[in-house]
């Protein structure tokens, strides 16, 4: 068993951005999140949060690989 928690960062650079999405998805879900200590809500209310972001990261990749992102006639990305 590994002694790594599912609960940290794989890019600790990425920590901000990324808790600034969960936020982002817990206020279009109508989730009662708040910075800083969260365990009074249920795992429902949580998971909800977490497999919302999942499926925009996915989306997000998928658009990307499919090239819905490139500036016609380029090959470049858009920024």
């Amino acid at each position: 068993m590994s002694n790594r928690s599912s609960n940290t960062t794989a890019v600790p650079e990425a920590k901000t951005a990324m808790d600034r999405f969960k936020f982002e998805v817990a206020s279009e879900l109508g989730g009662p999140l708040t910075q800083g200590y969260n365990g009074n809500l249920t795992s429902r209310q949580n998971g909800s949060v977490g497999g919302y972001m999942v499926k925009k990261m996915i989306e997000a990749q998928e658009r990307q690989m499919s090239g819905a992102n490139q500036m016609p006639g380029t090959g470049n990305t858009q920024m």
